[in-house]
């Protein structure tokens, strides 16, 4: 289970969890069109059904999905530091947090035989509650990633 903890002053989120995989699965996971969409989301909530992505410095990506009640819902951004399987940092705004432009780091540490997947997502200050909704998306996220990338489960196949 991934640990998601907020900083004080409610700026960024840090989150992590381990992954028995190479790192190089986890980040083709994170970054390949066809895979993303198959585990990013949950039935009865919401789910990822476009993934766009032009993996290097200055290459933007872009997700698309349809929440539970049928709105869409689109999270783009670009891709500032590229450094396969290690590194990934991307600029994130997403389509219902209005003007809020934040930033992610995936640093993909190999350990144990797997990776140890950190996220740092800062740029939260002028919105806790927005931290506070993205870290409770993380923790969800997080664990999607892992049974998918352990077990193969999908967004129709997990329970």
């Amino acid at each position: 289970m991934a640990t998601v903890t907020i900083t004080p002053d409610h700026d960024t989120i840090n989150a992590e969890i381990f992954i028995a995989a190479p790192p190089a699965r986890v980040f083709q996971a994170l970054t390949d069109p066809q895979q993303m969409p198959r585990w990013w989301g949950q039935k009865e909530m919401y789910r990822v059904t476009k993934f766009e992505a032009d993996v290097r410095a200055n290459g933007k990506w872009k997700s698309v999905g349809v929440g539970v009640n049928g709105d869409s819902f689109e999270v783009s951004g670009e891709y500032l530091e590229v450094d396969p399987p290690h590194l990934l940092v991307q600029t994130w705004k997403a389509s219902w947090a209005g003007t809020l432009s934040t930033k992610v780091r995936w640093e993909l540490q190999p350990h144990n035989n797997g990776t140890l997947v950190k996220i740092t997502h800062g740029g939260f200050a002028a919105n806790p509650a927005a931290a506070k909704d993205h870290s409770q998306g993380w923790q969800r996220v997080l664990g999607w990633m892992q049974t998918f990338v352990e077990k193969g489960q999908t967004i129709d196949t997990r329970s």
